[in-house]
């Protein structure tokens, strides 16, 4: 095992040099890896969660359903496309992240009839690379294949992560290799969304690729939901003042392909209005949750930036079946995730108003931070830009 680690450590060390942040879960196969991978510094930059789901109940609930085999390449690929799905909500902002499952049947304390295998899966925002690995039964104990699997787990790691280092496997002759690499399209990722497959579509703010950004070291999202038809000055600008509220953050806008009193987005409708993003080079966020309830479980910990009109609908029990209590209880699932909302002044019907001017639960005042008028006040809308526009 020392012998083993050692052997990895530059390996290791290239890993946790990258901005890539990693979701990992391993049952039945390659369980050294997270020891490995943790054992040498650096590994916050690297692993975010850490799972053995061992046992079959785990698998169920991890999965949310039961799989056709529990060691089989569809198994290792859900679990990785679910630990991606965790990735993207827990990384920090701005970070590229991946998501690796691994499911085998190695050797075991009694004899087996069939074949001594590992499936490994890693899935990025546009890649999925599937592999199944058949080991030569009978050369190996137990720990032997632990090794090995582990040890191409984190080559599969080190490759999503694009670092330049190849690792010597010592196979034998009749171990056998299966690989599939699948790259997806702009298209197909927004597919995957439309269909649920996918949490979100992050376009950073280097033409929609991942970039490590200079601008904030804060884990917190500061996140401005919106439709953007428009896009426009007044956006950007209580972004930038939210930002100078609240002291710090990552800026994030988030546009909903879906609406609660719209149709959804076309795939050629959101990537329309994800150019206006590109062409300020801002980072933008697609999701398919309208409700704040649910952007709440997708951002855990953010800020939400929001009109003083968006409170009064998010206060009002109108939207909830009309009861009190189950929007009390919707927003304070909002506040056990760590989100805040930070508010800016706005016309509601027809008159100016600020937070102070909203009748605000007690149980939920602390949820909600003003941005005083002097410092930003936005009286028209995108709907009045259009209308001046004749869009």
């Amino acid at each position: 095992m020392t012998e083993s680690l050692t052997m990895m450590k530059p390996l290791i060390e290239a890993i946790h040099s990258t901005p890539t942040q990693a979701v990992i879960y391993v049952a039945g196969a390659a369980s050294y890896a997270v020891g490995w991978l943790t054992s040498v510094p650096g590994a916050s930059n690297t692993v975010l969660e850490a799972l053995v789901p061992y046992s079959r109940m785990s698998m169920i609930q991890l999965l949310g359903k039961i799989p056709a085999q529990f060691a089989s390449q569809q198994t290792s690929e859900d679990m990785a496309l679910v630990a991606y799905n965790r990735a993207l909500k827990i990384s920090k902002p701005g970070s590229p992240v991946l998501g690796v499952g691994v499911t085998g049947a190695l050797a075991t304390n009694r004899s087996k009839l069939g074949d001594h295998r590992f499936h490994l899966s890693t899935r990025t925002s546009d890649r999925l690379w599937n592999s199944t690995v058949t080991l030569s039964k009978g050369t190996r104990t137990r720990e032997e294949e632990e090794i090995l699997s582990s040890q191409y787990v984190l080559q599969a790691i080190a490759n999503a992560s694009k670092v330049p280092i190849d690792f010597a496997f010592r196979t034998n002759e009749s171990d056998f290799s299966a690989d599939t690499e699948r790259i997806f399209s702009e298209d197909e990722e927004l597919e995957q969304l439309l269909d649920g497959e996918i949490a979100f579509k992050v376009y950073a703010s280097s033409s929609g690729n991942f970039t490590v950004t200079q601008a904030s070291t804060s884990d917190r999202r500061v996140v401005l939901p919106g439709s953007f038809n428009p896009l426009h000055e007044g956006h950007l600008q209580l972004m930038e003042i939210a930002i100078n509220v609240l002291g710090d953050g990552y800026p994030c806008f988030e546009l909903s392909v879906i609406n609660a009193d719209k149709p959804p987005l076309t795939i050629s409708q959101i990537k329309e209005r994800v150019k206006q993003f590109e062409k300020v080079g801002k980072t933008v966020i697609v999701s398919t949750q309208p409700f704040y309830y649910k952007k709440a479980e997708l951002f855990p910990g953010s800020a939400f930036v929001v009109g003083v009109d968006t409170v009064v609908r998010l206060i009002n029990p109108k939207y909830y079946d009309g009861s009190y209590e189950r929007m009390v209880e919707a927003l304070l699932k909002c506040k056990s995730t760590g989100c805040v909302f930070v508010v800016g002044g706005r016309n509601v019907e027809g008159v100016f108003k600020v937070l102070e001017d909203i009748d605000i639960p007690e149980i939920l005042k602390d949820m909600f931070i003003p941005i005083p008028a002097d410092k930003f006040r936005m009286d028209i809308s995108s709907t009045e830009i259009r209308r001046t526009l004749g869009m």
